[in-house]
């Protein structure tokens, strides 16, 4: 019997993403959009796919929207894909492959190719990005203690994929900043609700090893300009989510 594959996305005015995104569902057999009542024409795009089931849910963290698309798959396979990533055909039919192997793993790393705007950038810590993309919804869950970079807990086997994800993670700098600073307001919320306590020297310390870590250890330098500009956003990050946890003293 052909296994099935639920593709599943949350989403928040991705107008321009949206049909992309759903063409590279299309070998799916049903996609879930978890949305945060988006206020452009995302769900009037979507609603036009016969495969889309669409669940409206206030935004709180994106950890709550993915479980709950999680939740709603009707197929134990899930693809689970960013409205920025993207499929190449290679990639489909690997997957494709892969869960109709009775070898299967419970869970698969996708390595990403990352882009800012059109241009591929090939270190600052992207040459070992990979997140989880592909697996049985009754093996993971994503872990509620997460409010930002999301954390898939799998309680199977893993594996990775070949083929590699492209990844039009910012259309510019200036969205990166934008992305940046509110992922570090959602990382100052988690920590405080861990308990951390602000310390100006964690504080700067971090700052300081965050930027060190993705220029010189991680090979930004060799991206030149976009090098340096990606670990001061990085560094920007850290720097605001220690501010939001001061603020919540």
């Amino acid at each position: 019997m052909k296994e099935k594959i639920s593709g599943l996305i949350i989403t928040f005015n991705e107008e321009k993403n949206i049909q992309e995104i759903l063409d590279c569902f299309d070998f799916c057999d049903e996609i879930i959009i978890v949305d945060s009542f988006s206020t452009d024409k995302t769900l009037e795009i979507a609603s036009q796919n016969p495969k889309v089931k669409i669940i409206l849910n206030t935004f709180e963290d994106f950890t709550k929207q993915r479980n709950i698309a999680l939740d709603s798959a009707k197929n134990d396979w899930v693809l689970f894909l960013d409205g920025d990533e993207r499929t190449t055909l290679e990639l489909e039919k690997e997957i494709i492959v892969t869960v109709e192997s009775p070898d299967a793993k419970d869970a698969y790393y996708f390595h990403r190719t990352f882009f800012v705007g059109e241009k591929k950038i090939n270190f600052s810590g992207t040459q070992n990005d990979k997140n989880f993309r592909l697996f049985r919804k009754s093996k993971a869950y994503y872990d509620y203690n997460k409010k930002v970079h999301e954390t898939l807990v799998v309680t199977g086997s893993i594996g990775v994929l070949k083929h590699k994800l492209l990844h039009y993670s910012f259309e510019s700098f200036e969205q990166f900043k934008k992305k940046m600073l509110y992922y570090g307001l959602l990382k100052g919320s988690e920590l405080a609700d861990k308990g951390k306590k602000y310390s100006i020297i964690i504080h700067y310390s971090k700052v300081v090893f965050k930027f060190v870590k993705t220029y010189f250890l991680k090979l930004g330098i060799l991206d030149g300009i976009d090098g340096l500009k990606i670990s001061y956003l990085q560094s920007l990050y850290v720097n605001e989510s220690y501010r939001a946890l001061k603020n919540k003293k």
